[in-house]
């Protein structure tokens, strides 16, 4: 990553909406991976991870489908360098906190190696209910699969975490609780 992830806020540059291998060709490739090396995303692939997995790609619908579009999931992104609130409308990631936080977000040893940890957040005053909202979060952790087999990347979603920790970690409010983590990086 850049110098620029040190800011506070990052703006993040547009996603490469061209880029990446046919999407049948995706499929065949998409597989879990736990075997990670510590090596860094660039700010353009957490900018194209981020839009495939639910960004926007209209004023007002995402990448991923949603119940009565009520857009109740949310991403938060740990990184080496802080923890990110990922704002989707403005393509930003907005800081929570400095600091490798990567190993809170599961409790598996190879969390603190992936080079991004995604924690997908439903907040239930926005979700039509909770069966929606886990819908919902399936549709967005298989977008963020393929959007890792088209590019060479390995991933693998965990319901291994701890939810209050996580909840704390993230300054939660008490409608908002994490369903699920997803680990991305470069594998061996």
């Amino acid at each position: 990553m850049s110098n620029s992830l040190f800011a506070q806020d990052i703006k993040l540059p547009a996603p490469n909406k061209s880029g990446g291998k046919p999407l049948m060709q995706a499929l065949s490739e998409r597989k879990s991976s736990r075997d990670f090396i510590d090596k860094e995303l660039s700010v353009q692939q957490i900018s194209d991870l981020l839009w495939a997995a639910n960004g926007f790609n209209r004023d007002d619908k995402r990448t991923a489908p949603t119940a009565n579009n009520k857009q109740e999931l949310e991403l938060y992104v740990a990184t080496k360098n802080g923890l990110y609130f990922y704002d989707a409308k403005n393509h930003l990631l907005k800081e929570v906190k400095k600091g490798d936080y990567r190993g809170k977000t599961g409790v598996q040893d190879f969390v603190s190696v992936a080079a991004v940890n995604l924690i997908f957040v439903s907040d239930a005053d926005k979700a039509s209910s909770m069966h929606y909202a886990y819908t919902s979060c399936g549709y967005v952790s298989q977008n963020v699969y393929l959007y890792c087999a088209s590019e060479g990347l390995g991933s693998v979603a965990r319901g291994s975490f701890n939810k209050d920790e996580l909840s704390k970690l993230l300054n939660l409010k008490p409608n908002q609780e994490p369903l699920l983590t997803q680990s991305v990086g470069f594998i061996k």
